[in-house]
């Protein structure tokens, strides 16, 4: 059997262009966890324990931290993730407080 072709930039442009929503589907979920941490940084998103989880097992891939360190950084953030995923879950939206209705005055 032949080995696989591989695809060059603008074939994968072109399969991009042609096929709308592959683009989510070849994703990374590294791209995916990176761009949750920016937004949850930024304050305009989530970022869950799954998400640290995928970039700490990168970060260990590619020896950018050693599996010791992983394995503390993980420790570390996985009650306070946890925590405030629950938090975000059981909030409800306060409704506004009700007025008590206007007593008449008799003259």
């Amino acid at each position: 059997m032949p080995p696989p072709a591989e695809l060059g930039g603008s074939q994968i442009s072109s399969l991009l262009e042609a096929l709308p929503g592959i683009a989510s589907v070849l994703r990374s979920p590294v791209a995916d966890a990176l761009v949750k941490a920016i937004r949850a940084a930024a304050g305009i998103g989530e970022f869950s324990p799954e998400d640290a989880e995928e970039l700490v097992r990168y970060a260990v891939r590619r020896g950018l931290i050693g599996p010791e360190e992983g394995d503390r950084v993980l420790a570390d953030t996985q009650e306070p993730l946890t925590a405030k995923r629950k938090a975000t879950r059981g909030a409800k939206p306060k409704s506004a407080p009700k007025k008590s209705p206007k007593k008449k005055s008799h003259r």
